[in-house]
């Protein structure tokens, strides 16, 4: 008998997670006994802050745990534009924005309400693993702009602007950025948003969910701020996973042109509807107390990657452009080391060191490392690592 395609052609198109495989492994190989040491956290080791824990009981205990509206809670909604006005120096109103179930959810939503197929979207690598997938789930085709660290992993701009077509709707830009730890200079944004204004068809989603994990020296720019006068072409993502430890709560959110956010609300009423009642009452909490609990974390990440950084310089035929925020490091391999996807599998087998391949953010000659872990681990990674090029 013959069966019907089971998998439609949009799902086939879903590349495997090797992140996933490769974290498979290492917990496998650590329950046969082997002691493994892991550098592939893509999340903060910390506990979320307790007040924002215990202003999701309270509203627990105060019944808050039934639908709510789609576009979120209007007091969130409300402490998110005020942060944004305050903070982030943009003009940002409650229709502007819209809660979604982390900053995952919000991209894919954007991509579905302003995407059609066979749209162009170029993404500049390396880039975030799932933002290819996420285009191609709209139907639509990722355009990557590579770069390189011996460029410092900056956007070109004249091969930016010469990548723009007829077809090319959205540009996405990540600062700070996952994986190279790269904040985007207030003159490169600037360079950006004269190419935009230069293509009257062309959309902006700046990806700012790492804003506050920066060096001393780094200033976070939102994009909506560098260019106000382009604010409807312009789309923030952003949420509460890495500032404040909240990876689990699955609060994020999406700000830009109402009429947007108002057809991306539609399209959520129709898969999750809202964000869990209680979890954004945490959100809620987190953004009108102090924000010192986000700036402690900041201080140990701050130490924590100039610790990565030192103890990457000192390893033989290691490159590195030094991270300025985020919690990754972006090395390039010695010349001669296998492709990434290989070299982290035979480390986590000979040496039991748990890496993410460059491969899947789009350069297959870098490895991505974390300090979202202990100064302890760290210093273990970097030994085993050290061990493992050597050997």
């Amino acid at each position: 008998m013959q069966y019907p395609q089971l998998i439609s052609e949009r799902a086939a198109t879903l590349q495997p997670s090797l992140t996933l495989a490769i974290n498979a492994r290492a917990k496998e190989l650590s329950k046969e006994g082997r002691n493994i040491c892991s550098l592939s956290a893509g999340e903060p080791n910390f506990d979320t802050p307790p007040f924002i824990v215990e202003a999701a009981i309270k509203a627990l205990r105060d019944g808050i745990t039934r639908y709510g509206p789609a576009a979120g809670d209007p007091e969130l909604r409300e402490a998110i534009a005020l942060k944004q006005r305050e903070i982030n120096k943009t003009s940002t109103s409650i229709e502007n924005v819209l809660v979604t179930n982390g900053g995952k959810q919000a991209i894919y939503n954007l991509f579905q309400v302003i995407l059609n197929p066979g749209d162009e979207v170029l993404i500049p690598s390396p880039y975030w693993l799932s933002y290819p997938e996420v285009v191609r789930l709209a139907l639509a085709k990722p355009i990557v702009l590579p770069s390189s660290s011996e460029s410092a992993f900056t956007i070109n701009q004249e091969a930016l602007e010469a990548s723009i077509t007829n077809k090319t709707r959205l540009l996405i830009i990540n600062s700070p950025a996952n994986p190279t730890g790269r904040v985007m200079t207030e003159k490169e944004l600037n360079q950006i948003a004269e190419i935009i204004r230069r293509h009257p068809q062309l959309l902006v989603m700046s990806d700012e969910i790492y804003e506050f994990l920066l060096e001393g020296d780094q200033i976070h720019h939102s994009f909506e701020a560098i260019a106000p006068d382009l604010k409807d072409r312009i789309f923030t993502v952003n949420g509460f996973a890495k500032g404040w430890a909240m990876t689990g709560w699955r609060v994020g959110y999406l700000i830009g042109n109402s009429k947007v956010i108002k057809a991306a609300t539609a399209l959520q009423s129709h898969s999750t509807s809202n964000v869990c009642s209680f979890a954004q009452r945490g959100a809620v909490a987190a953004l009108k107390n102090s924000m010192d609990c986000v700036f402690n974390m900041a201080k140990i990440y701050r130490t924590r990657r100039n610790a990565l950084t030192i103890g990457l310089n000192q390893i033989d035929g290691i490159s590195l452009v030094p991270p300025k925020g985020a919690f990754y490091a972006f090395p390039q391999l010695p010349k001669g080391s296998p492709n990434s996807v290989e070299f982290c599998e035979l480390a986590l087998e000979e040496v039991g060191l748990a890496m993410i391949p460059g491969k899947v953010f789009g350069d297959d000659r870098c490895i991505r490392v974390s300090c979202a872990v202990s100064n302890e681990i760290i210093a273990e990674g970097l030994g085993r690592l050290s061990r493992f090029i050597l050997a």
